[in-house]
């Protein structure tokens, strides 16, 4: 077959990937010089722990295998097993991570429950006052700066895969065929419309009006290397707030009894941090769901997410080096992993995974790829 992806993100370079290494032609469309949306501007999470039971934790888990997979083939994707710890305090905080510990699923995520010893020896960096802390195995780590390029470098080995950046689709002229600003016209069998945060323009002409599909923005940060090894990714209990994964009669008890800081509720925070490769920390997040979003970055998150961040390593952060915003799309519905519509013969439109995209979109590929029959 003849595939053409339009977008170079994540999720378009992962289906990309899925159809060189089934064997069909791929010509890869980006409007930028190179990707430079929501793909480029998150942590770098396989982030298992927190996902929903049923199809979001099953795509985040076949997502991981194949992270792995490809990590082993691309070292330059930065892949790493780190798993991830979430310091609790008190016991309200405390019983939402043993009744994690608790669920079914807990082994499929690889959850224990660890004494603050025990935290603290599996990563020593964190070395500020907390009861115990939520460790899950499966939870990983690429670099997300420079994922694509990896995969792109790799992909371009192969004799079957063409990039063509700095090209905006502007047509569909036909049952997998299309036309660029550049009047050139890319046909084949089908087209995948991967265009992240981009939901205007042609998108919304051939998805239409209705589609069930949101923008989010986010604020993040950078630090100066840290010194020594954050060895596991970093979430405070906020993220019990957040992702569906803790949802039951422990967290109401942590909602009612105790509630959050003023701050983090008004920006609907929570904590995530992970050590990049040179050292740096990343650290955020902060979510932005009202229209229009603003265009300047604001101080108080920043503030909060240095306060939370030194109370866990009882020191100081180093200086924050980058500051920035981003903007992904997300499923209206939050148990849809992904939005996947055919909106002409040959056409489809992937996009609205959300804060899942670095996680799932291996996963998101396949499926896509299979369901097409490739």
């Amino acid at each position: 077959m003849r595939v053409t992806v339009v977008g170079a993100g994540v999720v378009g370079t992962m289906h990309a990937w899925q159809a060189v290494e089934r064997g069909h032609e791929v010509v890869q469309i980006e409007r930028e010089a190179e990707a430079r949306g929501a793909s480029l501007r998150n942590f770098g999470q396989i982030w298992v722990s927190g996902r929903a039971v049923g199809e979001e934790l099953d795509t985040a888990l076949r997502a991981r295998e194949l992270w792995e997979e490809i990590g082993a083939r691309v070292p330059k994707l930065g892949f790493r097993a780190n798993g991830s710890l979430t310091p609790v305090r008190g016991d309200l905080e405390l019983a939402v991570a043993e009744a994690a510990v608790a669920r079914p699923d807990a082994a499929a995520r690889g959850r224990e429950l660890l004494t603050q010893a025990e935290a603290r020896a599996l990563n020593p960096a964190l070395r500020g006052e907390f009861t115990a802390a939520l460790y899950c195995e499966r939870d990983a780590a690429v670099e997300p700066r420079t994922a694509q390029l990896a995969l792109r470098e790799e992909l371009l080995k192969s004799p079957r895969y063409t990039f063509l950046p700095g090209r905006e689709v502007r047509e569909v002229i036909g049952a997998g065929t299309v036309r660029d600003d550049h009047g050139d016209v890319h046909g084949g069998d089908v087209v995948l419309l991967c265009t992240g945060a981009w939901l205007g323009g042609l998108v919304r002409e051939l998805a239409g009006p209705g589609m069930p599909v949101r923008r989010v923005r986010l604020q993040m940060m950078q630090t100066d290397p840290l010194g020594e090894p954050l060895t596991t990714s970093v979430a405070d209990a906020d993220s019990f707030r957040y992702y569906p994964a803790y949802r039951g009669d422990a967290l109401d008890a942590l909602a009612a009894g105790q509630p959050q800081n003023e701050t983090a509720e008004r920006h609907r925070m929570q904590l995530l941090m992970v050590q990049r490769a040179d050292g740096g920390l990343t650290i955020g997040d902060t979510h932005e769901y009202e229209h229009p979003f603003a265009f300047d970055t604001l101080e108080d998150p920043y503030d909060h997410l240095v306060e939370v961040v030194e109370s866990f390593l009882g020191r100081p952060l180093p200086k924050i080096r980058r500051r920035w915003a981003g903007v992904y799309a997300q499923c209206t519905d939050p148990s849809q992993v992904v939005h996947r519509q055919q909106v002409r013969d040959g056409v489809w439109l992937v996009t609205g995974p959300g804060g899942r995209g670095m996680t799932c979109s291996p996963a998101i590929a396949e499926t896509t790829a299979n369901e097409l029959g490739w």
